[in-house]
């Protein structure tokens, strides 16, 4: 069974593949998730033997060297311990699925890939490196190696560049679930290093920090290591590691990293200073050590790991709910995922019609407002002024004046002021309309289900504005009826009600003479007369307004409200029952963003369950 450690492992290099943790640009539950995990980080100050260090725990040289600062980026380096026998090899999470054998090409991919972000200046980058090494070597382990610390800035570094690599060493090291490496040079004072000074102020307890004593064979003749090492100089809560890095001449020569190993053990089991701390020296004690130890924290902290884990799940299964599950490649299936779609838009619209969602009572500020306001604004003073009356009824009189009342001039009045009325009924099933199609494009954005599909959401926009704009040319026609009736037929008792204009001449006593006529016989062709047909006529036309006001919003809800609630879709139905299966698949192609999201849920989910179950499993075997 896999190794507790190994199981965390592989979970971190997941975290790190799916999550692109630290390039900032990671989901927060996998950086969190990551974090949560323990990881070892290498610190210590500039050419203190920290990529000794490294390669001695690998087994392979493939770290870049020089002098100066080397390591301008964090370089996260997993390790993965693989079957006797197996091929050692190695993979860059920028370069996935490609094997490098070579570790010389390793080493020549890290100094590239810094130089890709850093330039070939000696800048620094906090944007790490995600290298995985996988081999029969190796103890299974990640470690973060930092740049090194230093005091000063040299030639071609700006003045922050100390203050810069150690905030960069800090955000790091200050998590409580990393475990610092502090690596110092023997043939230097500890009290005078960088590594246990920074690990001092982050870990005051010691609790989280390993101290690695290097540079142990290079220490003048006749001094030692001793003080150190036992812990009197400097204690620290774990025992300290004494290392033996090849000399210079060895990698000259490129003595292998295994012959080096061996020759390490060697110093120390001959070592007269040595010799009786030999079984816990060396760079292979030093990974079982820390390999040992991260175990021991990692079962410390499954409670809360997995108390993360399952938060995570309902997050992720949350989200995957809300995105909608991946489409069937069924016809069958398709049609109905569709319909259920549709039946979701036409709840939410007729929701915003009858008063659960905003946007319906606009139809009746269409009613209450615009319609009234309309129809006062119509200019029937100017249609009713006495010059117009005048014109209008000696035109409908044509070459004999009418006798008692102009009854033709009556109805051209009335006519043509009823004309007028065209324009607000028009106007009130545009504006009906307007509101539907604003409720309809609302509708469709409000529909959870239909964010994933933007091609469908395109076809039912265009079927249900073509249902729309076939409501409204119904509802233009019976608006327009309804004018048209009050012209076609005028109502009689209201002008029988009026009072009535007589002409009486006025005759002589003596024969065959006419008296001149009568005050009231001359205002029957003067402005008091044409005045009152005015008067009558703006009567009776309010009175039809008054009627139209009424009507016309009965005749645009009937025509469009309703028809909107009963048949908005149909046009749809009967478009999309005539679909092949490959036409249907087009109408339910995801907007890609959201494929792919789902992707990396789907993937991140199924990740966090089997870590879930793993560590269920292998929790409690020791």
């Amino acid at each position: 069974m896999e190794s507790l450690i190994g199981l965390v492992n592989r979970i971190q290099r997941a975290c790190t593949v799916l999550g692109d943790y630290g390039g900032g640009t990671g989901d927060n539950a996998f950086n969190s998730l990551w974090e949560a995990l323990p990881t070892v980080a290498v610190v210590g100050g500039q050419s203190s033997g920290k990529s000794s260090v490294l390669e001695s725990i690998v087994g392979r040289d493939f770290l870049p060297r020089g002098s100066g600062i080397v390591t301008r980026r964090p370089l996260v380096l997993q390790l993965h311990k693989t079957e006797e026998g197996t091929e050692e090899y190695a993979e860059f999470l920028h370069l996935p699925k490609k094997k490098f054998i070579d570790f010389a090409l390793v080493r020549q991919e890290i100094q590239d890939e810094t130089d890709r972000i850093t330039g070939k200046s000696k800048q620094i980058s906090p944007v790490p490196i995600h290298l995985s090494i996988f081999s029969p070597n190796v103890v299974n382990l990640t470690l973060i190696d930092l740049p090194g610390l230093t005091k000063v800035a040299v030639e071609g570094q700006p003045e922050s560049i100390v203050e810069d690599i150690e905030s960069m060493v800090r955000t790091y090291v200050d998590k409580p679930n990393c475990i610092i490496l502090a690596i110092s040079p023997a043939n230097q004072d500890i009290a005078t290093s960088d590594a246990i000074k920074l690990a001092k102020e982050v870990d005051p307890t010691g609790e989280r920090t390993f101290g690695v004593l290097t540079k142990l064979d290079l220490m003048d003749k006749g001094t030692n290591a001793l003080e150190v090492l036992e812990g009197r100089s400097y204690r620290l809560q774990h025992p300290w590691v004494g290392i033996v890095n090849r000399s210079q001449a060895d990698i000259n020569k490129n003595i292998d990293m295994m012959l080096a190993r061996r020759k390490e053990r060697e110093y120390f089991d001959t070592s007269p200073d040595y010799g009786h701390l030999a079984s816990k020296m060396g760079s292979e004690y030093l990974a079982k050590l820390l390999s040992k130890h991260l175990e021991s924290v990692i079962r410390s902290r499954i409670p809360s790991i997995l108390s993360l884990i399952n938060k995570s799940i309902e997050e992720l299964e949350r989200e995957l709910d809300r995105m909608g599950r991946p489409v069937a490649v069924d016809a069958g299936a398709q049609l109905y995922t569709i319909l259920e779609m549709c039946r979701a838009f036409d709840k939410i619209f007729k929701e915003h019609l009858d008063g659960g969602r905003p946007g319906g009572d606009r139809i009746y500020g269409v009613f209450d407002n615009q319609l009234p306001a309309a129809l006062k604004k119509l200019p029937f003073d100017r249609h009713l002024s006495i010059q117009s009356v005048k014109r209008i009824v000696s035109e409908a009189d044509g070459y004999q004046p009418h006798l008692i009342a102009p009854e033709q001039g009556y109805r051209r009045l009335i006519e043509g002021a009823l004309g007028y009325f065209r324009g607000p009924a028009e106007a009130s099933v545009d504006a009906v309309h307007f509101v539907l199609k604003e409720l309809v494009r609302k509708s469709i954005a409000e529909t959870q289900e239909l964010k994933r599909f933007p091609s469908l959401q395109v076809e039912l926009a265009l079927a249900a504005n073509t249902s729309l704009e076939k409501f409204r040319e119904e509802s233009k026609k019976s608006v327009i009826r309804l004018v048209e009736m009050e012209s076609a037929y005028l109502t009689a008792e209201f002008f029988r009600k009026l009072p009535q204009e007589i002409e009486r001449p006025v005759t002589n006593n003596s024969k065959n003479q006419t008296a001149s006529p009568s005050p009231a016989t001359q205002d029957l062709y003067g402005d008091g007369h044409f005045r009152r047909i005015a008067s009558n006529v703006s009567a009776y036309v309010n009175m039809v307004s008054d009627t139209l006001r009424n009507t016309i919003p009965k005749a645009c809800v009937y025509c469009q409200v309703r028809q909107a609630k009963l048949a908005l879709l149909n046009y749809f139905y009967s478009q999309i029952s005539k679909r092949e299966g490959k036409q249907l698949g087009q109408l339910l192609d995801e907007d890609p963003a959201l494929m792919g999201r789902r992707l990396e849920c789907a993937q991140r989910l199924e990740l966090y369950k089997k870590a879930r179950d793993e560590i269920d499993a292998v929790a409690w075997v020791r």
